[in-house]
């Protein structure tokens, strides 16, 4: 441990959410991270679910060490080689006729250049999102964000809408006891069109709600939300940050789903790590969108090193059947968290698909009143014990655990991190009853 480095740390970095520095992380190898005093701990959410092959995989350290030889950076003007090639295997391996990539860094970013391209070619500027949606931090994507994190930053892009989120397990409308019927979303839309200036653009979603509390939308949803974006003259747009590239047992949700949007796009499973996202459309799109000027000229557009790291990122998903293993080690993780519901009142609910899952913690599981309290102490005791995971906490949308650990994740590190999950209810619960 280095002491004055940790002094450095608190002295120096802007606190961006993380919570108080207490400790440095030295490495990260698989699902195993270690911190600066050599404690090893479980990673339960792939990095900030990017390290979707598990941390440094070979594939991804070997691919920088010989790609950084060629090229990191290019004028943004230029195309490199493996930015040709990765546009040409998402082509490949993407759904219907999404065959137009264009390379940045971020899910912001990604989600920015989708809502420019859809408002450009449809002409119109209002845009609908999903309530417990997440889609990114910056002008657009943040007006979109309904998850958290609204307040103190000022007004909003214009034009933005929410339909409230199919969360049949806490419904938004108070209509539905876990099965949604849908009536969700014609209340929404029907508020949208009483509040519609004329100038429909598109509607934005994730095929599974993430940082809402993994809110996984009933079947048919997805059909019928296309059906009325189309109505409206909207593009769809699918946000798969964290769905596509095999986490949720699938290429991509959208295959999943039998849905082709619009637009997509991707992000945090593509890079194996590094900072690497994609927008892609279809020919006729990208042809209006150039025709009428699109331009989203950033400094790291179609950056080769990373361009290189998603290459490898799906080559890897194939050639070690990792979508395949994301269902087996899901039902694996998902029948052990079924044992922990059983033995414990307050796992409410659990959703998911693959390797993602949300544990919903309440009260009682009849009226499901959260319980953000055992969500927080369970959380903390968690890292105490050597399993890092997160909370979504709202008292709207419930205290709910996600987990999400990379596809290369074995049967042992599941047992490890049960066994801690396990530990930390019993302790929390125990903990909590005795305060009051």
């Amino acid at each position: 441990m280095d002491q004055e480095l940790r002094d450095a740390a608190r002295d120096h970095l802007v606190r961006y959410g993380q919570g108080e520095i207490d400790r440095l992380y030295v490495s990260a190898r698989g699902a195993v991270i270690t911190d600066d005093e050599g404690r090893e701990i479980l990673d339960f959410t792939s990095g900030q679910m990017c390290a979707t092959l598990g941390h440094s995989h070979p594939a991804i350290v070997k691919t920088i060490q010989s790609g950084v030889v060629d090229a990191v950076h290019m004028f943004s003007g230029m195309i490199p080689e493996p930015v040709a090639r990765l546009a040409k295997k998402l082509a490949d391996w993407l759904p219907g006729s999404l065959s137009k990539v264009l390379l940045v860094s971020t899910g912001s970013e990604s989600n920015e250049a989708a809502l420019r391209m859809a408002k450009m070619v449809t002409g119109g500027y209002e845009v609908i999102g999903l309530g417990g949606s997440w889609h990114g931090v910056t002008g657009q994507s943040t007006a979109l964000s309904y998850a958290s994190d609204r307040r103190g930053y000022g007004p909003k892009v214009p034009g933005v809408s929410m339909i409230p989120e199919p969360y049949a397990y806490r419904c938004p409308v108070r209509h539905c006891r876990d099965k949604c019927d849908m009536t969700c979303m014609k209340i929404g839309l029907n508020m949208f069109d009483m509040a519609s200036e004329g100038a429909p653009a598109a509607i934005i979603a994730e095929p599974i709600l993430s940082a809402g509390g993994v809110i996984v939308p009933p079947d048919g949803y997805f059909k019928m939300l296309q059906d009325e974006a189309e109505k409206r003259g909207m593009m769809l747009i699918f946000d798969e940050a964290q769905t596509a590239f095999g986490r949720i047992g699938a290429k991509t949700a959208a295959e999943k789903l039998g849905i082709t949007p619009d637009i997509m796009s991707v992000s945090k499973t593509l890079g194996g790590g590094l900072p690497l996202a994609a927008t892609i459309t279809t020919d006729e799109i990208e042809e209006k969108a150039h025709a009428q000027g699109f331009n989203f000229y950033t400094s790291h557009v179609s950056d080769p090193l990373p361009a290189l790291a998603g290459l490898a990122v799906l080559e890897t998903l194939v050639e070690e059947d990792l979508i395949e293993r994301a269902n087996q080690t899901g039902a694996y993780l998902r029948q052990h968290l079924g044992a922990l519901q059983q033995k414990y009142e307050a796992i409410g609910d659990i959703r998911g698909q693959g390797l993602m899952f949300g544990i919903d913690l309440v009260k009682d599981r009849e009226s499901r009143e959260p319980d953000l309290e055992l969500g927080d102490v369970t959380t903390r005791r968690c890292m105490e014990l050597g399993l890092s995971m997160n909370i979504k906490r709202r008292p709207e949308r419930g205290a709910v655990w996600r987990i999400a650990p990379p596809l290369t994740v074995t049967h042992d590190e599941i047992d490890r991190g049960i066994g801690i999950l396990d530990q930390a209810l019993r302790e929390g619960l125990d903990e909590l009853a005795g305060s009051k």
